[in-house]
């Protein structure tokens, strides 16, 4: 069972079907949709504000998700994938993303649909990525225009498998 911790008068609150790593924490004031899944490792900590996840969101292993105390809040839409190491700190993804292995997306990013953002790149505080877009580098810049067939390759492909690796532990 996944560390579940209340903090400051605020449960985590989870939509149905989703599955939570034996060693994943999540703290305080998060809420998610359905199909969720979070997992080895991950730290989702909504003690300092608000962490609200949409539907068919993967956080995957090492990632931390994380807010600014009375500042920043993490809004994430449907169909987000949150790469392995990756932090996002504060910010808002909206549907459709994948954010790739040890990047970090800092305070008051805002991500738009239907981008990825490469592994390891860093968004700095107050980044707008606009939709159709891939950013990469350090600190990151667009890259190119993602493309349908690109999209369909990685962004909806990463959210399906982690479904579908979600339900092989829960078989178990």
């Amino acid at each position: 069972m996944a560390l579940i911790k209340s903090c400051n008068g605020n449960t985590p609150q989870f939509g149905s079907d989703c599955w939570l790593a034996e060693n994943a924490t999540i703290v305080g004031d998060v809420i998610t949709g359905n199909e969720c899944s979070i997992w080895f490792n991950a730290v989702v900590r909504g003690d300092v504000n608000s962490i609200r996840m949409g539907n068919r969101v993967n956080i995957q292993d090492g990632a931390v998700l994380h807010c600014t105390y009375q500042k920043t809040k993490v809004n994430l839409g449907d169909n987000v994938s949150v790469g392995h190491n990756a932090i996002v700190h504060g910010c808002t993804v909206e549907d459709n993303v994948l954010i790739g292995m040890g990047a970090i997306v800092m305070d008051n990013c805002h991500i738009e649909s239907n981008c990825i953002i490469a592994a390891g790149a860093v968004l700095t505080e107050n980044t707008r990525v606009e939709s159709w877009s891939i950013y990469a580098g350090v600190p990151a810049k667009k890259v190119k225009t993602l493309s349908p067939e690109l999209f369909a390759g990685e962004v909806q492909r990463i959210a399906n498998n982690y479904k579908m690796y979600a339900g092989w532990f829960k078989e178990e």
